[in-house]
């Protein structure tokens, strides 16, 4: 069994004192739900909660949905709202995230900071061109956050997703509905193609050039689609460990990015 050593819980009120507290040692850091804290952390000196923070809500605006950070992936996965835009995919994506026990527990925020390899949701954010909102960092893109050579030592407020009238295809392939991912894959179209591709086995990466050549055509032929194939298998780098052989993933990804670009073209 893995045990996790803590110094001291806190749980501040207020924004500022939280991220005085998470800054002033490496030693430490911040909870959200918890539900993956055990994968990442061994030993804190001050574990930080932000359960008082008011970070659990979903707003909507004319331009976005608004998702707070502490808000748990269960809630995200039962709003109806979001259900409705980009063909349901976040919410499809949550859906196959271990069972409901977890998706209580586990926040949206959390699952995004811990830019886990196996993630489900990072994909999806990055075809749905989410926005991540920090408390001093400001405003960035999921792409800038993805490029981030370190995680930065700030508080996620809040998760931005544009309104867009965009269709949307989201696929996982796992041994069990229970087990993390062998390969998953996102696709959105609105006016243009994006496609990103995760547990590769790592983290999500955009297919850039795949979405270029497929926003060029006008005529999605066979042969086109076995061209767009071709492209994300020479663009993304893939992998083997225990759950699948690199040879398996590259097989998976043909298979369903054609899958995934027939869904949202008709």
């Amino acid at each position: 069994m893995i045990f996790m050593e803590i110094g001291k819980y806190y749980a501040p009120e207020t924004l500022e004192e939280a991220y005085n507290l998470f800054v002033e040692s490496k030693d430490n850091k911040i909870i959200g739900g918890g539900a993956w804290v055990k994968i990442s952390l061994k030993r804190v000196e001050k574990l930080i909660s932000l359960d008082q923070l008011k970070l659990d809500y979903i707003q909507e605006n004319n331009a976005y949905y608004e998702i707070g950070a502490m808000t748990n992936l269960r809630s995200v996965e039962t709003n109806e709202n979001i259900k409705l835009i980009y063909s349901g995919i976040l919410n499809q994506a949550i859906s196959n995230i271990m069972g409901v026990q977890i998706r209580n527990l586990a926040t949206i925020g959390g699952s995004i900071m811990g830019k886990f390899a196996f993630s489900d949701l990072i994909g999806v954010l990055l075809v749905m061109d989410a926005k991540l909102e920090f408390y001093k960092l400001g405003e960035i893109s999921i792409y800038e956050f993805l490029d981030l050579k370190k995680i930065p030592e700030d508080i996620l407020l809040n998760i931005k997703i544009p309104k867009r009238d965009s269709k949307g295809y989201f696929k996982k392939v796992s041994k069990t509905h229970l087990d993390f991912s062998i390969i998953n894959i996102a696709i959105s179209k609105g006016k243009n193609f994006i496609i990103a591709v995760g547990s590769r086995p790592g983290i999500a990466q955009s297919a850039i050039n795949t979405a270029n050549y497929l926003n060029s055509q006008t005529n999605f032929t066979e042969e086109i689609l076995d061209k767009a194939c071709d492209i994300a298998i020479d663009e993304l780098t893939f992998g083997s460990n225990l759950r699948a052989s690199k040879e398996y993933r590259e097989l998976l990804v043909r298979t369903y990015i054609k899958r995934g670009i027939r869904q949202v073209i008709k």
